[in-house]
């Protein structure tokens, strides 16, 4: 049976057990994980953290990570044993665009880190520059990177919250991760983020 190809994620929750200052205090990277998969409240609840949309005003749609000229430069790709999906935050779903695991190849591509592999969730943050270098020319594509280390921030600490263990990666061929998800030319990986149980 096909999978359907649009996935409506539960409804993201705005107040957790566990404080901020719990969460900063506690996190830590993390680079062995569990043989446990996380459900889709689990999964939903860390790409809002990183990408959802928190308010609307005046037009626009303001998300949960801060973002120059709230130009929305990053895209977030996900993948799972079950396979790998694109969130758009706009309703927050995911787009199912393939039905293989892809976390082997993955870690391929992270230079051969084992641990890509192995965590239940493997969140890559892309940027599309040209969305917020038509308006701050070479100076967007700053703006971009210091996006997605407050979105890299957000799926730390809420993973905390969570009580899952994460850990940024930055060693990667960009070509090579473009590659195994079959990015567009302009979606250029900036991070990869590893979620999951912790043993």
């Amino acid at each position: 049976m096909a999978k359907e190809k649009e996935i409506i994620l539960p409804r993201p929750i705005t107040k957790g057990k566990v404080s901020l200052e719990e969460a900063i205090f506690k996190r830590r990277s993390q680079r062995e994980f569990q043989r446990k998969d996380l459900s889709w409240e689990q999964i939903g609840q860390l790409l809002w953290a990183a990408q959802g949309i928190t308010a609307k005003r005046g037009g626009f749609n303001f998300r949960a990570a801060p973002s120059a000229g709230a130009l929305y430069p990053l895209e977030l790709y996900a993948l799972t044993k079950d396979g790998l999906y694109h969130y758009i935050p706009e309703g927050h779903k995911l787009e199912n665009l393939s039905d293989k695991d892809l976390r082997g190849n993955l870690a391929g591509a992270a230079l051969s880190q084992g641990s890509v592999a192995s965590g239940a969730l493997d969140i890559v943050i892309c940027a599309v520059y040209e969305r917020i270098t038509s308006k701050y020319g070479q100076r967007g594509m700053k703006y971009t990177h210091i996006e997605a280390g407050h979105v890299a921030q957000n799926i730390h600490l809420q993973a905390v919250a969570l009580g899952l263990g994460s850990v940024p990666i930055g060693a990667f061929s960009d070509e090579g991760v473009q590659k195994t998800l079959g990015l567009p030319k302009n979606h250029e990986p900036l991070y990869i983020i590893l979620v999951g149980y912790t043993p």
